[in-house]
């Protein structure tokens, strides 16, 4: 059996006769059911507390009866807030850290030495979310990828182009290399602690793998993923995402990985073509079709199915994460088009 038909056995829920669905970031302020919960708690403290949790991950399920998965609620900066460093959301937008790593001697900052077992709140959501789910849906759980997590750490919050984090990669990569050092190790904790804790699958999230380009790429993230991946348990289902990287399938697909996550700037058949084994595709659906009328979104879905040619080894999801400014009722003309495909 290869690597995706192992991913996909372990996904023992995955309906036959049609592709799994689940959406990147289900909840969110699109669903009325989360505001009104949102308006009574903010966000950081949802995250942290189990029972919230618990509820946030399952109102899409509730709401979509097609989606044949619950992703966890939760956030990749609990790893970060983990090691001492925590995060808010700006009032006019954004992610800010309390600190940013500014010169190795910001690294007295990070706390490895019991941060993963300060992320027991998360497995507690897990634990209760595979009771709450049965046998009748899988149940996911994610984290930020070193480099993804680092870009937070340095810049002091989001960005888009994050120049704080080019610099230094430039000026001083020894103090990059040992942020990612840190976060390698976090991460692989936390991962397999879900794994014990009850998901079915795991997804590493490389959201700004696109600040890095050529060799950097290969030195200051994939090494990483690579190092997390090998702390893991041998042939763990595992999703990697790397926004803005799907020319690079054939190096995202050496690190062992069972299955992609990908964006929508490639067609999944071109991804496939990549790649020199069977792999298991998430995707691509591009998140703003979801913004708009159910005709644009089912027509861009059904070409998607048609492009993947029935291959079985295809989980349908939206090339990134779902918006605030997503209609539900073409969300749910999405998801009726893809469970009765037929594929």
């Amino acid at each position: 059996m290869n690597s995706r038909d192992r991913f996909l056995a372990a996904l023992h829920r995955r309906p036959h006769g049609r592709p799994p669905v689940w959406i990147m970031r289900q909840a969110g302020r699109y669903l009325p059911e989360y505001r009104k919960l949102k308006a009574q708690s903010d966000f950081v403290t949802m995250v942290r507390t189990p029972d919230l949790a618990v509820e946030v991950t399952l109102q899409p399920l509730r709401r979509f009866a097609q989606l044949d998965a619950a992703i966890l609620f939760s956030d990749i900066l609990v790893i970060p807030e983990a090691l001492g460093i925590g995060y808010r959301f700006r009032d006019e937008g954004g992610i800010a850290m309390e600190k940013s790593l500014q010169t190795e001697n910001d690294l007295s900052l990070l706390q490895p030495v019991g941060a993963i077992e300060r992320l027991d709140y998360v497995y507690k959501a897990l634990r209760l979310l595979r009771k709450e789910l049965g046998t009748n849906k899988a149940l996911l759980g994610f984290a930020g990828s070193p480099w993804t997590l680092a870009c937070y750490l340095v810049e002091g919050g989001g960005s888009e182009e994050f120049p704080k984090m080019k610099s230094l990669v430039k000026s001083n990569p020894k103090f990059v290399h040992q942020i990612l050092n840190v976060l390698t190790q976090t991460v692989a904790g936390y991962l397999k602690e879900q794994l014990l804790a009850g998901a079915d699958a795991i997804q590493i999230f490389d959201s700004w793998a696109g600040v890095l380009v050529g060799k950097e790429y290969e030195e200051f993230s994939l090494r990483y993923i690579r190092e997390v991946i090998a702390l893991l348990p041998p042939q763990a289902p595992i999703i990697l995402y790397a926004k803005g990287k799907s020319a690079d399938a054939a190096a995202l697909a050496k690190t062992g990985v069972p299955c992609l996550g990908v964006d929508w700037t490639m067609p999944i058949s071109n991804v496939r073509a990549l790649v020199d084994r069977p792999l298991c595709i998430q995707g691509n659906l591009n998140p703003e079709f979801i913004d708009g009328k159910p005709d644009a979104a089912i027509q861009a879905t059904q070409q998607i199915l048609k492009d993947n040619a029935g291959d079985l080894g295809h989980i349908f999801n939206l090339g990134h994460g779902i918006t605030p400014d997503a209609q539900i009722d073409t969300l749910a003309a999405v998801l009726d088009t893809v469970v009765h495909s037929g594929v």
